[in-house]
């Protein structure tokens, strides 16, 4: 980021929205104290925040389209493939498009404020093939919010930048323990529709 500059905080945050491991939390709170320190200067007489949570927001942006894409354009055949070995079948999918159908613009904008699973809308997104320019701008207003709430804080805290991260852990935590939850709800439920399947079909048979 310090050697280069705006293009290297939108290269990250590229591939960030391709749900590649790199926390915005990092990014743009350690931008917001490059900011505050003069490490990233004005151009053209804009402020640095300013470059800063364009770059950032718009790097987010081209990412979470090129996760939409994969998703869109070969996520159904992928899943309908592998789908098995993770109990994903043609039902369970139909079942997370009719949901998705339902509150998907409204997921998409506050996962965005989600640390980790921010990124991760946008492949179910593109399998639900929802209307690009809708993706694109809840995408993007989500991901303003978000950075420049991280802006904000690292440039308030200056040096001690990093505080961020150790906050924003706990907040991380909270959203996993609640994903972990959901998951393994959602596997119980569907390892008993198994079962009551097999004993159907067990008793069809005698």
């Amino acid at each position: 980021m310090i050697s280069l500059g705006y293009p290297g905080i939108f290269l990250l945050m590229v591939l960030e929205g391709m749900l590649l491991p790199i926390p915005s939390e990092v990014v743009m709170a350690f931008g917001g104290y490059l900011a505050f320190s003069g490490g990233l200067g004005p151009v053209a007489g804009i402020p640095a925040y300013v470059i800063l949570l364009v770059s950032g927001t718009l790097g987010n942006v081209v990412g979470a389209y090129l996760a939409y894409a994969l998703g869109r354009y070969g996520g159904i055949p992928v899943i309908l493939r592998y789908g098995r070995y993770i109990l994903l079948d043609r039902k369970s999918i139909d079942r997370v498009h009719a949901w998705f159908l339902r509150y998907g613009p409204v997921s998409v904008f506050f996962t965005r404020l989600v640390p980790i699973f921010r990124t991760f809308i946008s492949i179910p997104a593109g399998i639900a093939e929802m209307r690009l320019p809708l993706f694109l701008g809840l995408t993007f207003l989500g991901s303003l919010a978000w950075d420049s709430l991280l802006i904000y804080l690292g440039y308030q805290l200056g040096p001690n930048w990093n505080k961020v991260v150790s906050e924003f852990d706990q907040y991380t935590y909270v959203a996993i323990a609640a994903a972990v939850i959901l998951v393994a709800l959602w596997v119980f439920q569907k390892l008993r529709e198994r079962k009551n399947q097999d004993l159907g079909t067990k008793r069809e048979a005698k």
